[in-house]
């Protein structure tokens, strides 16, 4: 197996960084600490209870859905974490889905008739690559139904946390919030050779001890490895999808440019053969013009 660098920290956009850094109960507190920067002061955890990933519909037609963690608070809220590393054309449709199969969840199977209660469902989306190019600063997107006339909330049980990584340009010394630190550190983290004095808290300290490869058993390690190769593969794959597209864009546009130079040409009452010889186009391709 080819071997990838790796820093002294690990990468938390692998699978395995995520779940060791927020997937294991004894680590819960920084689930809890970095969800509460993310939720505001309105919506503090108190506790979170970790969940079983995989769900299932109400019947066999239904698919089955497979959260990358699933939590669930004191108070019977229910947060959907998913760290997309590359880019998904329907990432926006996959989060409805998901909070909706969480919602229709709630429904009870038999029993007394049910008033429709429910409780809150919220999904926050760590992504390792940006919606689009415009709104270049606006890296964190917050997602609510509300009134499109007036903009007041009109339902508060149902809210998406977008966060665009990439586009968190942030230095050491322009973080101004502890939300600020989550996001450098995440960005960051597996680029550091040693520990930031400004996240020299309790928080992080105990982050970058979970995170020091050096830690790692050697299963783990194996782990991880395999977690980084995966990483860069699909980079690798999207990197090239994307300079093949950029390639067929560029030949498409000569192609077109070439046919218009044809096309004039043609219209001088120029001859067919010497147009084939300067626009390299085909016959067939010329008298169609």
């Amino acid at each position: 197996m080819e071997m990838l660098p790796i820093g002294r920290f690990i990468d938390p956009f692998t699978d395995f960084g995520f779940k060791r850094l927020f997937g294991s109960e004894p680590n819960k507190d920084l689930l809890i600490d970095f969800l509460n920067q993310i939720m505001g002061e309105e919506k503090q955890i108190v506790d979170l209870t970790y969940n079983q990933t995989e769900h299932f519909g109400h019947s066999d037609e239904n698919r089955k859905v497979i959260f990358d963690l699933l939590c669930t608070g004191s108070n019977g809220e229910q947060f959907i974490i998913e760290m997309q590393r590359i880019r998904q054309e329907y990432f926006k449709d996959r989060s409805l889905y998901y909070t909706s199969s969480l919602i229709t969840q709630q429904a009870p199977k038999g029993g007394p008739k049910w008033n429709y209660h429910l409780k809150p469902v919220y999904l926050i989306g760590l992504m390792d690559f940006s919606f689009d190019e415009t709104h270049s600063e606006q890296y964190l997107h917050r997602v609510q139904l509300m009134k499109s006339d007036t903009f007041e909330i009109f339902y508060d049980k149902l809210g998406f946390v977008f966060i665009e990584i990439p586009k968190f340009l942030k230095k050491g010394n322009e973080l101004h919030s502890e939300l600020d630190n989550w996001l450098f550190l995440l960005k960051n983290m597996s680029r550091l050779d040693k520990i930031p004095v400004f996240l020299r808290k309790p928080v992080f300290s105990k982050l970058f001890n979970i995170a020091e490869v050096s830690n790692l058993t050697g299963k783990e390690k194996m782990a991880y490895d395999e977690s980084l190769k995966i990483k860069w593969d699909n980079y690798n794959g999207m990197d090239y999808a994307v300079k093949q597209e950029r390639a067929a864009a560029l030949r498409e546009g000569k192609e077109e440019s070439q046919k218009q130079i044809a096309l004039a040409m043609k219209k001088k009452g120029m001859e067919i053969s010497l147009i084939q010889e300067l626009t390299g186009l085909s016959k067939n391709e010329i008298e169609k013009l």
